[in-house]
């Protein structure tokens, strides 16, 4: 019987050592899964903001057809936005992209009519939604991140994670936040 309680021990132990490798494996799969519907959330706004731009392009150019570059640029930025694919990529579009709807903007601004226009009153009402939605999906999206990294990083998780493939995401940043930190002017 003296063999029963050294056995007792490395049982207690294996259990242990099993219910924490159960639960840190399950917290890294549920961070996982939120991050990668947040990053959803960021594409289905993303896309529905390119969807958009096509329309404003065709009200702005209906009164202001000579500003070829400006509906150039904003055509650039609409497909850089689409293809993005990573969050990197997603950033440097959205510098794009915000630029090129000031630039928009700018130009709808010399035109009294075209600010007059239900059509595009419209239009800009929705993208001002979009941007709204963007910013509180990359948010949501940032704190996920941000538990998954944490998770992932401190010990003895990051023994787990690193066997079983998990790896650091990286944030949805901007890297001119100068282009942000302004949001599309909009004026009715």
């Amino acid at each position: 019987m003296e063999w029963l309680i050294p056995l007792l021990i490395v049982v207690v132990l294996v259990v242990i050592v099993g219910i924490y490798f159960w639960a840190t494996y399950n917290s890294l799969v549920t961070l996982k899964v939120r991050v990668d519907e947040a990053w959803s959330d960021i594409t289905v706004q993303l896309k529905r903001r390119a969807d958009l731009i096509p329309n404003l392009i065709e009200t702005v150019k209906g009164y202001a057809a000579h500003e070829k570059s400006v509906f150039e640029n904003v055509a650039k930025a609409r497909a850089e936005s689409i293809s993005a694919t990573t969050p990197a990529d997603a950033a440097a579009a959205e510098n794009h992209m915000q630029s090129a709807l000031r630039s928009i903007f700018a130009v709808a601004e010399a035109y009294p009519q075209l600010q007059a226009s239900q059509n595009y009153l419209q239009l800009q009402a929705e993208l001002v939604d979009t941007e709204d939605k963007i910013q509180a999906s990359r948010r949501f999206y940032n704190g996920g991140v941000r538990e998954l990294n944490t998770k992932i990083q401190v010990f003895p998780n990051n023994l787990i994670a690193k066997n079983l493939g998990f790896t650091q995401r990286d944030f949805f940043e901007v890297t001119d936040s100068a282009a942000i930190a302004e949001p599309p002017r909009v004026q009715f």
